[in-house]
């Protein structure tokens, strides 16, 4: 497939698929396994734990307030459609309707809203909330964001960080998305202006991988 091709279909079709485990639909206060992964169309009764990550140093401070689909705001860069889906494992797997799925990222250039002016992130966009969003699962435990392929900083693989709740509020889980290191060398490598310091200097087993539609 020529690199071209490649970032159009990358633009439109991504799927990440991310599944939660908890004992009861309904009992905020039951056990949870954490979180799981199939395919979107998983219909077998099995997934796989997704396994916890750290929330990192730039969680969304308020993320109630971002209740939205597109969480792009101003940032520019290759479009990217999540698709998470919240799963009961105890339950075969059944969907997690109404668990709340909250993801944030770094934009094209390594930064992150909400934060800055510090040693750690030097631009400061501390008075703006871009590429951080929240969604509640739908009927299919499905929540859908519209975003950008984030870009990196230095000692960290590019990451997508999410952290799901249960109905009431209750964390059931911090994970990260990692990306397979040829999709990111394509689109570091390809896309016009995507980010000056070229490749990532850190790759790492993905957390889990990509279906390109």
């Amino acid at each position: 497939m020529e690199r071209k091709q490649f970032l159009k279909r990358l633009g439109f079709g991504l799927v990440l698929p991310l599944m939660s485990a908890c004992s009861s639909d309904n009992d905020p206060d039951a056990s949870h396994n954490g979180v799981t992964t199939s395919d979107d169309d998983d219909s077998s009764g099995t997934c796989v734990t997704t396994p916890s990550e750290t929330e990192g140093p730039f969680p969304t401070r308020s993320p109630s307030t971002l209740e939205m689909v597109d969480i792009r705001s101003d940032r520019t860069g290759v479009p990217l459609s999540i698709r998470i889906t919240i799963q009961n494992k105890n339950r075969n797997c059944a969907a997690l309707v109404g668990a709340m799925v909250d993801i944030w990222h770094c934009d094209k250039d390594g930064n992150y809203s909400e934060y800055g002016g510090t040693s750690m992130q030097s631009s400061n966009y501390t008075s703006v909330h871009f590429l951080r969003g929240r969604q509640d699962t739908d009927g299919n435990g499905l929540a859908g964001f519209t975003s950008i392929f984030p870009g990196w900083y230095s000692s960290r693989a590019p990451h997508i960080h999410v952290h799901i709740y249960d109905a009431t509020g209750k964390s059931l889980l911090v994970t990260q998305i990692a990306f397979p290191t040829d999709v990111c060398d394509t689109v570091y490598t390809t896309a016009t202006n995507y980010y000056t310091r070229g490749k990532q200097d850190t790759s790492m087993p993905a957390i889990m991988f990509l279906r390109i539609r």
